[in-house]
């Protein structure tokens, strides 16, 4: 009787440690990691990614450094060379272990997205152009919570600009006919660390990364590899903030004062996002501090088909003041 497909996910807020459960996971299992990250798939973007691939050594990895900054990464070219991924990972018979907090990603893999896509659909536009901008951004947000949190302040005021990223977060329609993705029993594994933690670890490793050459690294970006300014904005988080201070536009203490408070706000909203992803029904196994016995443990169990325990943490369940 062959023996169903296995994949383990690993995820959790940024700056949670994720990597570095999902690579001791690797060397104990037998396993390779895809990257489930939307920037760490770019060459040259190292720091502000946080790639740490000096903590694979030689662990397998894929979906890191596959295309160069002014390409278009999306979601559909994710599944696609995911799907690619899963199938090379299964030929070398280890366990595919998905690591990553772009959390769109990683529900598009579990949930079995169908990305239908098509010509922008003015006729929809039309029936919601005169609703307020307030009215488009809520809208957004709960139906794209990442695609919310990419845009800056003056971009929830643009009508346009809403209206085709509206249009957009519809066309990620969930389907469940994904012949390879539904071969895979699914065990996933989330990082849990408090608010307050993650708030600390944020500020830990933010300057962690600009004393080892973040800056340096965007400035390299722009003036080496020809990525304008505009495109590297585009980036978010790191690089539209240091862009911005490369550019003499903002002060350094501001930049970092900025960029703080934008990385904490992103990791509020992968909290958003987690928990729709409860809600609808992905079970995650949330570990305190990404105890890794703990999480070996579990592994092991699924991996020989044991009972699990129910999660004893469900991030729906926790109230913040």
């Amino acid at each position: 009787m062959t023996q169903p497909l296995k994949l383990v996910a690993i995820t959790g807020p940024t700056a949670s440690g994720k990597t570095a459960l999902a690579v001791k996971l690797a060397r104990r299992f037998n396993g390779e990691i895809i990257s489930v990250d939307s920037r760490q798939v770019f060459r040259g973007m190292n720091l502000g990614t946080g790639k740490d691939l000096e903590e694979y050594q030689e662990v397998p990895y894929h979906l890191i450094d596959v295309a160069d900054p002014a390409e278009i990464y999306h979601l559909k070219r994710f599944m696609d060379d995911s799907a690619v991924a899963l199938k090379t990972i299964n030929e070398h018979g280890s366990l595919p272990l998905l690591c990553g907090g772009t959390a769109l990603y990683l529900d598009a893999v579990l949930r079995n997205y169908e990305l239908k896509g098509g010509e922008p659909d003015f006729t929809r536009r039309a029936e919601i152009r005169d609703l307020p901008s307030t009215e488009l951004a809520a809208r957004l947000l709960k139906l794209a919570p990442e695609l919310y949190g990419s845009l800056q302040s003056h971009e929830l005021k643009n009508q346009e600009r809403l209206l085709r990223l509206l249009e957009r977060a519809r066309n990620h329609e969930m389907a469940t006919d994904n012949e390879l993705f539904d071969q895979y029993r699914k065990l996933v594994i989330g990082v849990y660390f408090t608010r307050s933690e993650i708030r600390k670890r944020i500020e830990t490793r933010l300057d962690r990364r600009l004393a080892a050459g973040m800056i340096e690294e965007v400035a390299d970006l722009h003036e080496k590899c020809g990525v304008s300014w505009e495109r590297l904005e585009m980036f978010g988080l790191e690089y539209r903030a240091i862009a911005e201070y490369l550019q003499k536009k903002i002060s350094f203490d501001d930049m970092r004062s900025s960029l703080l408070n934008r990385i904490r706000q992103f990791a509020k909203r992968q909290d958003i996002w987690f928990r729709k992803m409860e809600r609808s029904g992905i079970v995650i196994h949330w570990i305190v501090n990404g105890n890794f016995e703990q999480s070996a443990a579990l592994v092991n169990d699924f991996l020989h088909d044991r009972p699990l325990p129910e999660p004893e943490i469900r991030l729906d369940d926790i109230r913040y003041g």
